[in-house]
């Protein structure tokens, strides 16, 4: 697996839609500080067949060090979850060798 970093994904944008890469890296850039503003104020962005970012917050729980064997109190804390949609989950089944696009349907009366 190869790690894509937003650098490589600018000059990708930048080369394909045929625009200085400065441009593409501040609208990039722009994007991403509106993506985390929004979830900082706790509210939830869909974008369609791509999937859906919402927070959730974690309860205060209790952990134990693995070296120490000490209990540790955990506070409560907000993060992340994303949730796939449509159009990423077909590439990625593709990718895998079972696309759901060239499944037969299964008839009743096979076994």
């Amino acid at each position: 697996m190869h790690t894509v970093t937003k650098k490589e994904l600018i000059d990708r944008i930048a080369e394909q839609a045929k625009t200085k890469r400065v441009v593409v890296k501040d609208i990039v850039q722009r994007f991403l500080n509106e993506v985390i503003a929004e979830l900082g104020q706790g509210n939830r962005l869909e974008f369609r067949d791509f999937g859906v970012f919402e927070t959730k917050s974690r309860a205060p729980r209790v952990a134990q060090n693995p070296r120490t064997m000490q209990r540790v109190h955990v506070p409560p804390k907000r993060t992340v979850k994303f949730k796939v949609g449509r159009l990423m989950k077909q590439r990625l089944a593709e990718t895998a060798g079972n696309s759901p696009t060239t499944k037969e349907p299964r008839k009743d009366n096979e076994a």
